[in-house]
């Protein structure tokens, strides 16, 4: 675990643990944890704790941060890294939760070169070396009534990993054993085969909003990855293929 040396993360273990009462209070209620064997589900257990030690939350609006909203990020962030290094997710300290969608405005230049501001209710957001910013709204809603192709934690954590590699753009640092080309191709053929149904109006098998540029996309199959791979698997098969030998899990035995 190279996020701290070993005898610290150790030690940090030991004398930060997160309480059997506070860990499976939550987690038994997430059914992505539960899905996991046992020892994947202790393995969590220790990437959420050093987690947690390394990562601060702020509450915003009046909202008061508890052990279920630190343990309901942490168990779902690190479950993408469950097979990885334990740095992954290093360069960046705060996770900023409001308590239900949050605004942002922005400048959007138009094809005439005309800017306007645009107001959007998100209810997640990713800085490259920023905090991530999460609604405990949706947050909860994904957590403990889960839909389909749909987990906000999921979504924003990828695109955390996209941005390892500089920038988002769907294209996170690969495994030495990972060909970059089988992960291109197979990732901009569905990318594009998306783009056009939604283009002409066909109703697509996953998120529309996947369509929307290939940092997006990734986010989203990384979504339909960990909540619904058979989905995934029938449509996108080469895309699942690839998000599996990236996440080194197989989320279709789950199922």
């Amino acid at each position: 675990m190279r996020l701290f040396p070993r005898h610290h993360a150790l030690r940090i273990l030991r004398r930060y643990p997160i309480t059997d009462e506070s860990w499976f209070g939550v987690t038994r209620r997430i059914d992505l944890v539960q899905a996991l064997a046992p020892v994947e589900r202790a393995r969590l257990r220790e990437l959420a704790t050093l987690f947690l030690h390394a990562k601060s939350f702020t509450g915003v609006q009046g909202l008061t941060i508890t052990d279920e909203i630190r343990i309901s990020v942490a168990a779902q962030a690190c479950l993408e890294i469950l097979n990885m290094e334990a740095d992954t997710f290093i360069g960046w300290v705060e996770i900023v939760i409001y308590p239900s969608a949050f605004r942002v405005a922005r400048e959007i230049r138009d094809e005439g070169g005309i800017v306007h501001e645009e107001a959007n209710a998100l209810s997640g957001e990713s800085w490259s070396r920023g905090p991530v910013i999460l609604s405990w709204e949706d947050v909860r809603r994904d957590s403990f009534s889960p839909c389909p192709g749909r987990n906000v934690v999921i979504h924003e954590f990828a695109h955390k990993l996209d941005m390892l590699s500089g920038r988002a753009n769907g294209m996170p640092p690969l495994h030495p054993d990972m060909p970059i080309m089988d992960w291109t191709t197979a990732l901009s053929e569905a990318f594009e085969h998306l783009r056009c149904s939604v283009e002409h109006h066909y109703r697509p098998h996953i998120n529309a909003y996947a369509a929307t540029n290939p940092a997006e996309f990734f986010a989203v199959i990384c979504e339909y990855f960990f909540t619904a791979p058979e989905i995934l698997n029938m449509y996108c098969p080469e895309v699942y293929c690839q998000l599996k030998a990236y996440f080194r899990q197989d989320t279709l035995r789950y199922v």
